[in-house]
Protein backbone atom coordinates (compact mmCIF):
# COMPACT_ATOMS: atom_id res chain seq x y z
CA UNK A 1 0.00 0.00 0.00
CA UNK A 2 1.07 3.79 -0.94
CA UNK A 3 0.33 5.74 1.53
CA UNK A 4 -0.11 9.80 0.78
CA UNK A 5 -0.50 12.41 3.37
CA UNK A 6 -0.05 16.03 4.23
CA UNK A 7 -2.78 18.59 5.76
CA UNK A 8 -5.48 20.28 4.03
CA UNK A 9 -4.81 21.40 0.81
CA UNK A 10 -1.46 20.55 0.03
CA UNK A 11 -2.58 18.73 -3.08
CA UNK A 12 -2.47 15.33 -1.83
CA UNK A 13 -5.50 14.43 -3.53
CA UNK A 14 -4.52 15.37 -7.15
CA UNK A 15 -1.00 13.11 -6.67
CA UNK A 16 -3.09 10.22 -5.31
CA UNK A 17 -5.46 10.75 -8.72
CA UNK A 18 -2.44 10.97 -10.90
CA UNK A 19 0.19 8.53 -9.66
CA UNK A 20 -3.14 6.02 -9.80
CA UNK A 21 -3.75 6.87 -13.55
CA UNK A 22 0.30 6.04 -13.80
CA UNK A 23 0.46 2.76 -11.88
CA UNK A 24 -3.31 1.39 -12.31
CA UNK A 25 -3.99 1.56 -8.53
CA UNK A 26 -7.17 2.65 -6.88
CA UNK A 27 -7.69 5.07 -4.17
CA UNK A 28 -9.18 4.62 -0.75
CA UNK A 29 -9.98 7.91 1.22
CA UNK A 30 -8.94 8.41 4.69
CA UNK A 31 -11.31 10.99 5.21
CA UNK A 32 -13.94 11.70 8.31
CA UNK A 33 -16.19 14.15 5.86
CA UNK A 34 -15.93 12.65 2.42
CA UNK A 35 -18.40 9.72 3.46
CA UNK A 36 -21.23 11.45 3.38
CA UNK A 37 -23.06 11.63 0.48
CA UNK A 38 -24.37 15.16 -1.02
CA UNK A 39 -22.04 16.37 0.83
CA UNK A 40 -18.99 17.21 -2.06
CA UNK A 41 -18.26 21.47 -1.90
CA UNK A 42 -17.22 21.61 1.57
CA UNK A 43 -15.27 18.55 1.66
CA UNK A 44 -13.62 18.93 -1.21
CA UNK A 45 -14.27 15.71 -2.74
CA UNK A 46 -12.69 14.52 -6.39
CA UNK A 47 -14.39 15.76 -9.24
CA UNK A 48 -17.07 13.01 -10.64
CA UNK A 49 -14.90 13.31 -13.86
CA UNK A 50 -11.76 11.96 -11.37
CA UNK A 51 -14.30 8.87 -9.96
CA UNK A 52 -15.17 7.85 -13.26
CA UNK A 53 -11.34 7.24 -14.50
CA UNK A 54 -10.03 5.71 -11.21
CA UNK A 55 -11.85 4.05 -8.38
CA UNK A 56 -12.34 5.06 -5.34
CA UNK A 57 -13.34 3.64 -2.00
CA UNK A 58 -14.54 5.47 1.42
CA UNK A 59 -16.86 7.88 -0.57
CA UNK A 60 -20.24 8.80 -0.50
CA UNK A 61 -20.88 5.46 2.18
CA UNK A 62 -23.67 6.85 4.22
CA UNK A 63 -26.19 9.35 4.53
CA UNK A 64 -25.87 13.01 6.42
CA UNK A 65 -28.06 11.91 8.96
CA UNK A 66 -26.29 8.88 9.93
CA UNK A 67 -22.89 8.75 12.30
CA UNK A 68 -19.47 7.16 11.32
CA UNK A 69 -17.17 6.11 13.66
CA UNK A 70 -13.52 4.76 12.85
CA UNK A 71 -14.18 1.58 13.73
CA UNK A 72 -16.31 1.57 11.00
CA UNK A 73 -13.97 3.30 8.71
CA UNK A 74 -11.66 0.52 9.88
CA UNK A 75 -13.76 -2.22 8.57
CA UNK A 76 -14.79 -0.49 5.41
CA UNK A 77 -11.22 0.20 4.34
CA UNK A 78 -9.99 -3.83 5.50
CA UNK A 79 -12.70 -4.88 2.91
CA UNK A 80 -11.75 -2.59 -0.07
CA UNK A 81 -8.50 -2.73 0.68
CA UNK A 82 -9.42 -7.14 0.18
CA UNK A 83 -11.57 -6.38 -3.24
CA UNK A 84 -8.38 -4.19 -4.38
CA UNK A 85 -5.72 -6.22 -3.77
CA UNK A 86 -8.12 -9.48 -5.23
CA UNK A 87 -8.00 -7.66 -8.73
CA UNK A 88 -4.19 -8.03 -8.68
CA UNK A 89 -4.32 -3.54 -8.95
CA UNK A 90 -2.18 -0.99 -6.14
CA UNK A 91 -3.58 0.49 -3.19
CA UNK A 92 -2.92 3.95 -2.68
CA UNK A 93 -4.73 5.24 0.39
CA UNK A 94 -4.35 8.86 0.48
CA UNK A 95 -6.02 11.07 3.33
CA UNK A 96 -5.72 13.76 5.91
CA UNK A 97 -7.85 12.56 9.14
CA UNK A 98 -4.89 11.21 11.35
CA UNK A 99 -6.72 9.75 14.15
CA UNK A 100 -7.97 7.52 11.00
CA UNK A 101 -4.87 7.13 9.46
CA UNK A 102 -3.06 6.06 12.82
CA UNK A 103 -5.86 3.69 13.07
CA UNK A 104 -5.78 2.05 9.86
CA UNK A 105 -1.79 1.61 10.49
CA UNK A 106 -1.83 0.77 14.24
CA UNK A 107 -4.80 -0.29 15.08
CA UNK A 108 -7.79 1.41 17.35
CA UNK A 109 -6.30 2.53 20.89
CA UNK A 110 -8.19 0.46 23.69
CA UNK A 111 -10.99 2.71 25.57
CA UNK A 112 -14.08 2.21 27.04
CA UNK A 113 -17.44 1.00 25.02
CA UNK A 114 -19.88 3.67 24.26
CA UNK A 115 -22.77 4.49 26.14
CA UNK A 116 -25.72 5.23 24.03
CA UNK A 117 -27.25 7.19 27.04
CA UNK A 118 -24.63 9.08 27.99
CA UNK A 119 -24.07 9.81 24.48
CA UNK A 120 -27.71 11.24 23.97
CA UNK A 121 -27.65 13.26 26.71
CA UNK A 122 -24.01 15.44 25.64
CA UNK A 123 -25.76 15.38 22.28
CA UNK A 124 -28.78 16.88 23.54
CA UNK A 125 -26.55 19.25 25.58
CA UNK A 126 -24.69 20.30 22.84
CA UNK A 127 -27.99 20.98 20.78
CA UNK A 128 -28.96 23.49 24.11
CA UNK A 129 -26.70 24.73 25.13
CA UNK A 130 -24.15 24.97 22.31
CA UNK A 131 -21.10 22.87 21.15
CA UNK A 132 -18.66 25.94 22.72
CA UNK A 133 -20.07 25.04 25.99
CA UNK A 134 -19.41 21.18 26.07
CA UNK A 135 -15.47 21.90 24.25
CA UNK A 136 -14.96 24.53 27.10
CA UNK A 137 -16.00 21.69 29.67
CA UNK A 138 -13.77 19.54 27.55
CA UNK A 139 -10.62 22.00 28.10
CA UNK A 140 -11.30 22.32 31.60
CA UNK A 141 -11.10 18.58 32.30
CA UNK A 142 -8.68 16.89 29.42
CA UNK A 143 -6.28 19.85 28.18
CA UNK A 144 -4.20 17.66 26.50
CA UNK A 145 -7.44 15.90 24.27
CA UNK A 146 -8.61 19.90 23.37
CA UNK A 147 -5.61 20.68 22.28
CA UNK A 148 -6.08 17.84 19.64
CA UNK A 149 -9.79 18.18 19.11
CA UNK A 150 -11.25 21.09 16.48
CA UNK A 151 -13.57 23.19 18.36
CA UNK A 152 -16.39 22.08 15.68
CA UNK A 153 -15.43 18.34 16.38
CA UNK A 154 -18.85 17.56 18.01
CA UNK A 155 -18.14 13.98 17.64
CA UNK A 156 -14.73 13.88 18.98
CA UNK A 157 -15.59 16.28 21.97
CA UNK A 158 -18.70 14.08 22.50
CA UNK A 159 -16.54 11.04 22.90
CA UNK A 160 -13.95 12.09 25.02
CA UNK A 161 -16.25 13.61 27.53
CA UNK A 162 -18.06 10.48 27.38
CA UNK A 163 -14.64 8.71 27.93
CA UNK A 164 -14.41 11.05 31.19
CA UNK A 165 -17.92 10.27 32.42
CA UNK A 166 -17.89 6.48 32.37
CA UNK A 167 -14.40 6.44 33.81
CA UNK A 168 -13.40 9.05 35.45
CA UNK A 169 -10.36 9.51 33.48
CA UNK A 170 -9.57 11.59 30.77
CA UNK A 171 -9.78 10.14 27.12
CA UNK A 172 -5.78 11.62 26.62
CA UNK A 173 -4.90 8.93 29.18
CA UNK A 174 -6.26 6.12 27.18
CA UNK A 175 -4.53 7.87 23.77
CA UNK A 176 -0.97 7.86 25.53
CA UNK A 177 -1.20 4.01 26.21
CA UNK A 178 -2.19 3.87 22.59
CA UNK A 179 1.10 6.12 21.34
CA UNK A 180 3.13 3.88 24.05
CA UNK A 181 1.41 0.80 21.95
CA UNK A 182 2.17 2.43 18.51
CA UNK A 183 6.53 3.17 19.06
CA UNK A 184 6.19 -0.64 20.39
CA UNK A 185 4.48 -1.50 17.05
CA UNK A 186 7.19 0.85 14.74
CA UNK A 187 9.45 -1.75 15.44
CA UNK A 188 7.30 -4.26 14.06
CA UNK A 189 5.47 -4.18 10.68
CA UNK A 190 1.94 -2.50 10.20
CA UNK A 191 -0.66 -4.73 9.31
CA UNK A 192 -0.01 -3.50 5.23
CA UNK A 193 3.75 -3.56 3.99
CA UNK A 194 3.25 0.32 3.41
CA UNK A 195 5.06 3.57 1.50
CA UNK A 196 4.23 6.34 3.39
CA UNK A 197 4.74 9.80 1.10
CA UNK A 198 3.62 12.87 2.87
CA UNK A 199 3.62 16.06 1.02
CA UNK A 200 4.58 19.69 2.65
CA UNK A 201 4.41 23.16 2.01
CA UNK A 202 5.57 26.43 3.64
CA UNK A 203 2.73 27.59 5.97
CA UNK A 204 2.10 30.66 4.38
CA UNK A 205 1.67 29.37 0.95
CA UNK A 206 -0.25 26.34 2.74
CA UNK A 207 -2.88 29.62 4.34
CA UNK A 208 -3.08 31.12 0.93
CA UNK A 209 -4.30 27.39 -0.90
CA UNK A 210 -6.84 27.46 1.78
CA UNK A 211 -8.16 30.91 1.55
CA UNK A 212 -8.11 30.27 -2.42
CA UNK A 213 -9.95 26.89 -2.01
CA UNK A 214 -12.88 28.21 0.60
CA UNK A 215 -13.27 31.39 -1.68
CA UNK A 216 -14.31 28.74 -4.82
CA UNK A 217 -16.19 26.73 -2.54
CA UNK A 218 -18.47 29.69 -2.14
CA UNK A 219 -18.42 30.26 -5.87
CA UNK A 220 -19.39 26.16 -6.56
CA UNK A 221 -22.48 26.87 -4.52
CA UNK A 222 -21.32 25.55 -0.97
CA UNK A 223 -24.27 27.98 -0.01
CA UNK A 224 -27.14 26.33 -1.76
CA UNK A 225 -25.34 22.74 -0.90
CA UNK A 226 -26.24 23.41 2.76
CA UNK A 227 -29.68 24.57 2.15
CA UNK A 228 -30.30 21.47 0.25
CA UNK A 229 -28.87 19.77 3.13
CA UNK A 230 -30.97 20.92 5.91
CA UNK A 231 -34.30 20.64 3.95
CA UNK A 232 -33.88 17.05 3.59
CA UNK A 233 -36.44 14.57 5.67
CA UNK A 234 -33.68 13.72 7.81
CA UNK A 235 -31.35 16.38 8.49
CA UNK A 236 -27.39 16.27 9.01
CA UNK A 237 -26.47 14.37 12.29
CA UNK A 238 -25.15 16.77 15.02
CA UNK A 239 -21.49 15.02 13.56
CA UNK A 240 -21.88 16.06 9.99
CA UNK A 241 -22.70 19.28 10.83
CA UNK A 242 -20.24 19.99 12.62
CA UNK A 243 -18.02 19.49 9.93
CA UNK A 244 -16.07 22.99 8.92
CA UNK A 245 -17.33 24.82 5.77
CA UNK A 246 -20.82 23.16 6.61
CA UNK A 247 -21.35 24.83 10.53
CA UNK A 248 -20.26 27.65 9.42
CA UNK A 249 -22.91 28.62 6.86
CA UNK A 250 -25.27 26.97 8.88
CA UNK A 251 -24.62 29.58 11.25
CA UNK A 252 -24.95 32.35 8.41
CA UNK A 253 -28.56 30.67 7.37
CA UNK A 254 -29.68 30.99 10.69
CA UNK A 255 -28.49 34.85 10.61
CA UNK A 256 -26.09 34.24 13.37
CA UNK A 257 -23.37 35.70 11.11
CA UNK A 258 -22.82 37.38 7.14
CA UNK A 259 -21.78 35.32 4.23
CA UNK A 260 -18.45 37.63 4.44
CA UNK A 261 -17.78 36.35 7.96
CA UNK A 262 -18.61 32.99 7.82
CA UNK A 263 -16.50 32.95 4.95
CA UNK A 264 -13.31 34.11 6.86
CA UNK A 265 -14.51 32.18 9.59
CA UNK A 266 -14.19 28.97 7.79
CA UNK A 267 -10.76 30.16 6.06
CA UNK A 268 -9.41 30.56 9.53
CA UNK A 269 -11.26 27.10 11.26
CA UNK A 270 -9.41 25.23 8.45
CA UNK A 271 -6.16 27.26 8.59
CA UNK A 272 -6.77 25.68 12.66
CA UNK A 273 -7.17 22.37 11.22
CA UNK A 274 -4.40 22.65 9.21
CA UNK A 275 -2.15 23.73 12.32
CA UNK A 276 -3.31 20.49 13.94
CA UNK A 277 -2.77 17.89 11.26
CA UNK A 278 0.73 19.14 11.28
CA UNK A 279 1.34 18.64 14.87
CA UNK A 280 -0.53 15.31 14.57
CA UNK A 281 1.58 14.58 11.43
CA UNK A 282 5.33 15.27 13.74
CA UNK A 283 4.18 12.08 15.22
CA UNK A 284 4.54 9.91 12.21
CA UNK A 285 7.38 7.81 11.49
CA UNK A 286 8.42 6.40 8.37
CA UNK A 287 7.23 9.02 6.68
CA UNK A 288 9.33 10.38 3.45
CA UNK A 289 8.39 13.56 3.51
CA UNK A 290 8.25 15.42 -0.16
CA UNK A 291 8.42 19.80 0.15
CA UNK A 292 6.80 20.82 -2.50
CA UNK A 293 7.63 24.22 -4.04
CA UNK A 294 4.64 27.07 -4.55
CA UNK A 295 4.32 26.66 -8.45
CA UNK A 296 5.68 23.32 -8.84
CA UNK A 297 3.45 21.71 -11.59
CA UNK A 298 1.81 18.15 -10.89
CA UNK A 299 3.74 16.19 -13.06
CA UNK A 300 6.99 17.29 -11.58
CA UNK A 301 5.59 16.43 -7.88
CA UNK A 302 4.53 13.33 -9.26
CA UNK A 303 7.85 12.11 -10.89
CA UNK A 304 9.56 12.75 -7.80
CA UNK A 305 6.93 10.56 -6.01
CA UNK A 306 7.67 7.73 -8.57
CA UNK A 307 11.28 8.01 -8.02
CA UNK A 308 10.97 7.83 -4.31
CA UNK A 309 8.68 4.66 -4.58
CA UNK A 310 11.36 3.38 -7.18
CA UNK A 311 13.90 3.97 -4.76
CA UNK A 312 12.46 2.53 -2.09
CA UNK A 313 11.00 -0.42 -3.93
CA UNK A 314 7.30 0.29 -3.73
Amino acid sequence: MILIIGVTGTGKGLLAFDLAQSIGAEIISIDSMKVYRRMDIGTAKPPKKARQRIKYHLIDVVEPSESFSVAAFLKAAYEAIEQITCRNKSVIAVGGTALYIKALLYGLFEGPAADEQIRAELQTQAKAEGLEQLYRRLKEIDPQAAARIHQNDAKRIIRALEVYELTGKPISSFQQQWDIRERRDERRETKYKCTIIGLRREKTEENKRINARVKKMIEQGLVDEVKSLLAEEKPPSLQARSAIGYAEIIDHLNRKTTLEDATEIIKKNTRRLAKNQRTWFKTFKNVNWLDVEPKEPPEKILNRTKTLLVARGS
